[in-house]
């Protein structure tokens, strides 16, 4: 009890130093975390497909595989981003997602059979479920007075710094030495992660002081998913309907190792371009996404029918446009609807908000990314009409979100 009676705070952060760097610094630090991250993860996601297929499965079974994999980094998130906003363990979860993944990678090298690669890739994307709610909602915070767009815009550019790295090294070890040197050499950016991760901890212990919140306001609450508001359902279901006709890279780069129209120590070169031009968009689609808000986000739809016509092509140039393509699809994906799914709900339920929406998210991916997969092995053509079809089912939950969003006392 403090001497004026009132009852002590338990809030995790209350007796921690203060914060040593700006909001702009702690986001460009954590660029900086995520970047060694990418070199790791993103990494191996240029290899995955083409590692896979060298087991001798499907185009089906390595959509159904990352696929899943996106689902775990994605649907489980609906409990970790609860826990986050239930306990404020904002660090804790973040160091253990991060440090889950830069472990799971490394031992790809190890794996003697399909399921052991399998079930470590998979392993690597749950590192990301437990990590993402609590560092995109530290980001948040981080984002209060800079603008979320341009915050979470400027760290997925440097977040794909490393992800356009990454691919490089893994290119340099396959042509020395093959796939299993490739991942055995990412342990090395997996500590860099770590040591970067554990100094930011020290130099920003409560990463709430950013968004001016009191102790109070900032208290562990109990929500459902009633709490949520109809916009957010409509993004949802705007997100959910545009992923199902967008499959992972190792299906395309799936495509491109068993055809041979790119040469397999390139392939990782392709997901690096896709990489560069993810930062690229994700600054553009940042900035935009302040300026005009969510009506900006309609360009992904038709980029994404372009996919399938470019990446599943047989003329390698079009193939690696089809790359460039897919990589500005991801970077508008992973920093502006970041962005907004902020924007749409309360800040007390963000962690949560961000789990039930990556869920939703998550699902569609493993959907869409298993049927693009199976009509693969029937004709691009089926492809291209399931994901035109899909795009255009997108449209009307974005017609009536933006009408929404436009009503004066909404």
């Amino acid at each position: 009890m403090h001497q004026d009676g009132s009852r002590e705070s338990r809030h995790p952060y209350q007796s921690l130093s203060p914060n040593r760097l700006k909001p702009i610094h702690f986001v460009l630090a954590f660029g900086v975390v995520s970047m060694f991250a990418d070199m790791v993860y993103e990494g191996a996601r240029a290899i995955t497909g083409p590692y896979l297929a060298t087991f001798g499965t499907s185009a089906a079974m390595v959509g159904f595989i990352t696929g899943l994999g996106e689902a775990v980094a994605l649907v489980f998130r609906i409990g970790t981003g609860r826990l986050s906003d239930r306990t404020h363990r904002y660090w804790a979860l973040s160091i253990s997602g991060y440090a889950i993944t830069v472990i799971a990678v490394p031992l790809i090298a190890l794996s003697q059979t399909f399921w052991q690669a399998a079930g470590l890739i998979v392993t690597e994307r749950f590192g990301k479920a437990v990590r993402t709610p609590a560092r995109d909602t530290m980001l948040a915070q981080a984002g209060t007075n800079l603008g979320r767009g341009w915050t979470f815009a400027v760290h997925e550019a440097l977040d794909q710094v490393g992800a356009i790295i990454g691919p490089l090294i893994v290119a340099f070890m396959i042509a020395l030495s093959g796939y299993r040197a490739a991942f055995a050499i990412l342990a090395v950016p997996g500590l860099l992660t770590l040591l970067t991760l554990a100094w930011l901890r020290r130099a920003v212990p409560r990463p709430s002081a950013y968004g001016q919140t009191r102790v109070e306001e900032s208290a562990p609450t109990t929500v459902g998913l009633g709490a949520l508001p109809r916009r957010f359902w409509l993004y949802a279901a705007f997100t959910a309907s545009s992923m199902l006709g967008f499959a992972t890279f190792a299906v395309l780069a799936y495509h491109q190792e068993v055809t041979r129209v790119i040469q397999p120590a390139l392939i990782p070169i392709t997901f690096a371009l896709a990489m560069a031009t993810d930062a690229l968009a994700a600054l553009v689609s940042g900035r935009l996404y302040d300026r005009i808000g969510l009506s900006g986000l309609i360009i992904a739809l038709p980029l994404t029918a372009l996919v399938p016509v470019l990446s599943f092509s047989l003329t390698p140039t079009l193939v690696w446009i089809g790359a460039a393509v897919w990589g500005a699809i991801m970077g508008i994906h992973e920093s502006t609807m970041r962005a907004a799914v902020a924007d749409l709900i309360p800040e007390s339920i963000r962690g949560t908000g961000y789990g039930v929406f990556t869920a939703i998210y998550g699902l569609a991916w493993l959907t869409g990314s298993t049927v693009v997969g199976a009509l693969y092995n029937q004709s691009v053509g089926a492809v291209s009409v399931f994901v035109i079809a899909t795009q255009l089912l997108a449209l009307a939950p974005f017609i009536i979100l933006l009408r929404d969003v436009r009503k004066p006392n909404a």
